[in-house]
């Protein structure tokens, strides 16, 4: 259960960050949420997906980790096998809220930075420090700010830009389901993407409409990022031998 308070240098001025990356610290997930403010970070290491959400209907994209519920291929002896760590992992026990506050006689919500205390990140022994010894932010806190501005930033234009894009019939189900090797095949339910030909046939009026919105761009780099699928199955391939041969020394 998450147990967040508003930051701030006095009631948090001992804070630290584990940046460290492991199932201890929740990393080992199939998939995580992804903006289309790091599609093009992201396209260069993660397949990019859609999935629609079951009580909002909304669509949200995910970069895909892994072909189950809690496997993440890019998780290695403590480190994330990325030169780009998605904003949804980088962000830690930190989120953006909102509290409604008067400026310039205006009742306006102005956004404010949070940290779930019980999150397994969060200590006062070791880590990144949230703040500076005489009460100023950290670099680490700067980055974790402009991580979270990001997030916000692209979560809202994801909603338009998905609804844009369902509305011109873009939005396809993805059957997923991988044969690995001989004895293992794999599949992950729920998945959707851009569809190719749907795309290449859109007149010219509903591509000027999308690019003019700047939803065209995000959706060639959904497209894009498939090609990572590669480097995942040859990732669960390698773990597999891995283990196998690992089965094998310990029944010799």
């Amino acid at each position: 259960m998450a147990r967040y308070e508003l930051l701030n240098n006095i009631a948090h001025r001992e804070l630290r960050v584990a940046t460290g990356f492991g199932p201890e610290f929740g990393d080992e997930v199939g998939m995580v949420p992804a903006y289309p403010s790091e599609f093009a970070e992201l396209q260069r290491e993660y397949p990019i997906f859609l999935r629609r959400d079951a009580a909002s209907g909304a669509w949200q994209s995910v970069a895909l980790l892994g072909f189950e519920q809690h496997e993440n291929l890019f998780l290695q002896e403590g480190r994330w096998n990325a030169s780009y760590l998605p904003g949804a992992a980088a962000k830690g026990p930190f989120l953006i809220g909102f509290q409604e506050d008067w400026v310039d006689g205006e009742l306006v919500q102005q956004a404010v930075m949070h940290v779930d205390l019980d999150h397994p990140r969060v200590n006062t022994d070791a880590g990144e420090p949230v703040f500076l010894p005489q009460g100023g932010n950290s670099a680490y806190l700067d980055h974790i700010a402009g991580v979270l501005r990001g997030i916000h930033d692209g979560n809202a234009f994801g909603t338009d830009m998905f609804a844009a894009l369902d509305a011109k019939g873009l939005i396809q189900p993805i059957k997923l389901d991988v044969q690995i090797d001989q004895q293992h095949r794999v599949g992950v339910n729920g998945l959707h993407g851009i569809d190719r030909d749907r795309l290449a046939l859109l007149d010219g009026a509903d591509l000027r409409e999308l690019n003019g919105a700047g939803y065209l761009e995000g959706a060639y780099l959904m497209l894009a990022s498939l090609h990572n699928m590669r480097r995942l199955i040859a990732e669960k391939q390698r773990r597999l031998r891995t283990q196998e041969s690992a089965v094998s020394t310990t029944r010799n």
